[in-house]
């Protein structure tokens, strides 16, 4: 078991490191081809795949590698194959498939949110497994909503095009209800798999095993003191 941990932190550490040496190898590519805001822009993007990592340091928070890993990958998907790429623009199905990770992802925060803070012993909460549930779909939703209203004031704001006209609607309204809806849909998967492991703790579903790292990771979330 101990050798296949491994194996797998190995795996998930290649990937991280080759995408962000990718990024920085986008950086230099675009500083040589004098385009400067891409460089900027993927250099930005480059910053923001060590979040986990200096989030993780600063609230004592130790994250499963998959984590990380997911959280880097949707970066690299959604802003530098998307924006500075223009994957969006070159394949319609792609903002459908990040909106659906997105939801999928703040689903599973919202969720582990909720659980640390329902066992924690110092935190007056005794939720039902229903309530936990429902908590970690609206907080998935909210995130989704707050998104859409700040793509919307960018492109009201300085003319960008984050709203991106889809099946011949250039107002953007019809981009704006599918990411809804598709985030609903990522959050609600993660919101039956939660509710599944409060009910049972079989261990059966990704999303139970990863819950389980995570406490093993972090006890002091799950005790008394915390350390």
């Amino acid at each position: 078991m101990l050798e296949l941990n491994l194996s797998r932190w190995k795996v998930h550490q290649t990937i991280t490191i080759l995408l962000k040496l990718t990024l920085l190898i986008g950086v230099t590519l675009a500083l040589y081809q004098g385009r400067y805001q891409a460089a900027v822009e993927t250099l930005a993007i480059l910053c923001i795949t060590f979040l986990p990592l200096l989030l993780g340091k600063r609230y004592n928070v130790r994250i499963p590698h998959e984590f990380e890993l997911l959280a880097i990958v949707f970066i690299y998907a959604s802003l530098f194959l998307g924006e500075v790429h223009g994957y969006y623009a070159r394949f319609w199905w792609w903002d459908i498939v990040l909106h659906t990770g997105s939801g999928f992802l703040l689903g599973v925060l919202g969720f582990l949110l909720v659980y640390v803070l329902n066992e924690n012993d110092n935190v007056n909460l005794d939720l039902a497994p229903g309530f936990m549930a429902l908590f970690a779909f609206a907080f998935a939703l909210a995130f989704g909503a707050l998104w859409e209203i700040f793509e919307f004031t960018m492109d009201h704001l300085f003319g960008l095009q984050m709203q991106k006209p889809m099946f011949g609607d250039p107002s953007g309204l019809t981009d704006t209800m599918w990411d809804l809806i598709v985030d609903a849909i990522g959050a609600l998967i993660i919101t039956i798999l939660g509710y599944g492991y409060l009910r049972t703790t079989s261990g059966d579903s990704f999303l139970e095993k990863w819950i389980d790292k995570f406490i093993d990771k972090n006890p002091q979330f799950f005790s008394g003191e915390r350390k």
